[in-house]
């Protein structure tokens, strides 16, 4: 009962913070992280009131299934811009681009830290500097996708965005392995270096999550022929994406090499697979898009719950995270650019594509979870990861919708459009006085 209500009083407080936030012209998304927050541990849950928010990260936790299932299908969606008509278009840009911005944030971050570290050595080790450079790289296709979704962004940068969004999952971990077996190296008292967790690792997790979305991907679109309703298609599509996130879970290890997926590679890479065989793919995943927005508001929410505002409480970390987030908005920024004009892009691209790049989330936390085998160093390194998402999940998708609409790809509404709603609503309260 307490999860049922805890659930919907998170759904509620999402939607009705949307409409406060409406009148400043600021995205849905950051109106849910801010109701996440209200209603979380630091606020209103910490009144202790049974249900009405949550009263402890363990009962924030205790809804982690719906963020893994928004994230599975935030990828599958994702999955649904590599259609190999607009690949051949926009392809090597994004390849390029998605690889040289996420080098360009590593190098930056690495720099300005290590820095840090010769100013302040007692507060920033070596280690930690690289591995939050690493994880300078992360960037959240969640927030990116919904304010696309909110404002209905078309054009040459939303085309272009989107697959570089889903491709710096890939990068990051690479980048992310790499830079953290370098820091465990050094952290270390024997200094070995260790090849397998350093490069085999990240790339044995990468191709079998591709091939095992592509697998699931080539599975399901067989099995769609076997239904003549939209309906039915619309759940096996469904419940393809939850098997396919939970497979995603299971690791194992052979010999010294760890046998493990990227739920959001797999579930991007079985996105991908069936829009491109399925020729009924564009109405599936449109009525799938309708299914799962409710989802995406609670994901959010609970985000913003999740948000740790003790953070501030520790002036180091403070100005630590503040030097690491300008930096890395520095390395995506100029990265992006830089790499853009290298492909000719348009001036637009050019110009704005990096902004919509400062959100950061899921797969950043993810890797800070990580560096806590660091021991006491992954502490400050969780941290100050924390801190920097809490910045960027409350003003990165404002940015993104900022970029976007510089760029001409959000439109405003027109006067035709808002007639038509007016006739509507006054039609409307016509009939309720009759």
């Amino acid at each position: 009962m307490k999860i049922l209500l805890s659930v919907s009083v998170a759904l509620l407080a999402g939607l009705l913070m949307t409409r406060l936030f409406k009148r400043f012209k600021l995205p849905s998304v950051t109106a849910y992280l801010v109701a996440g927050v209200l209603i979380g541990p630091y606020c209103i849950g910490a009144l202790g009131i049974n249900g009405l928010g949550f009263d402890s990260h363990g009962s924030v936790e205790a809804l982690s299934l719906i963020s893994e299932v928004a994230l599975a299908f935030i990828a599958f969606s994702i999955g649904n811009e590599f259609r190999l008509d607009d690949l051949k278009k926009t392809g090597k840009q994004a390849f390029v681009i998605g690889v040289l911005q996420a080098v360009g944030a590593l190098l930056i971050v690495d720099l300005a830290l290590i820095a840090v570290h010769f100013i302040m050595p007692n507060k920033l080790s070596i280690p930690q500097a690289i591995t939050l450079g690493a994880i300078a790289t992360a960037t959240a296709p969640a927030a990116t996708l919904m304010v696309v979704r909110q404002y209905k962004a078309k054009g040459p940068l939303t085309k272009l965005l989107l697959p570089i969004v889903a491709l710096d999952d890939a990068v990051g971990l690479v980048a992310f392995a790499v830079s953290f077996g370098i820091a465990q190296t050094l952290a270390s008292t024997s200094g070995e270096v260790n090849i397998v967790s350093i490069i085999v690792n990240p790339l044995v997790e990468i191709v079998c999550s591709l091939i095992l979305g592509a697998i699931m991907g080539f599975v399901l679109t067989h099995l769609e022929k076997l239904f003549n309703s939209n309906t039915n298609r619309l759940n096996l599509t469904i419940a393809f994406v939850f098997l396919t996130a939970s497979i995603s879970m299971i690791d194992f290890h052979i010999g010294s090499v760890h046998i493990h997926f990227s739920s959001l590679l797999v579930c991007m890479m079985l996105g991908t697979v069936f829009c491109n065989l399925c020729p009924l793919s564009h109405d599936l995943m449109g009525a799938s898009d309708k299914w799962t927005s409710p989802l995406f508001a609670l994901f959010f929410v609970i985000s913003g719950a999740e948000l740790e505002l003790s953070v501030f409480t520790d002036f180091a970390i403070v100005v630590i995270g503040v030097i690491y987030i300008i930096s890395r908005c520095i390395g995506k920024y100029y990265g992006a650019s830089f790499s853009a004009k290298a492909v000719k892009c348009s001036p637009e691209i050019c110009k704005y594509l990096g902004i919509t790049l400062f959100p950061q989330a899921g797969v950043a936390l993810g890797m800070c979870a990580t560096a806590m085998q660091l021991g006491a160093e992954g502490g400050l390194i969780r941290n100050i990861t924390l801190f920097a998402v809490l910045i960027y999940e409350l003003f990165g998708p404002v940015f993104t919708r900022m970029a976007l609409t510089a760029a001409g790809e959000i439109k405003p509404i027109s006067d035709e459009v808002k007639m038509r709603r007016q006739t509507k609503l006054e039609a409307a309260k016509s009939k309720e006085t009759e």
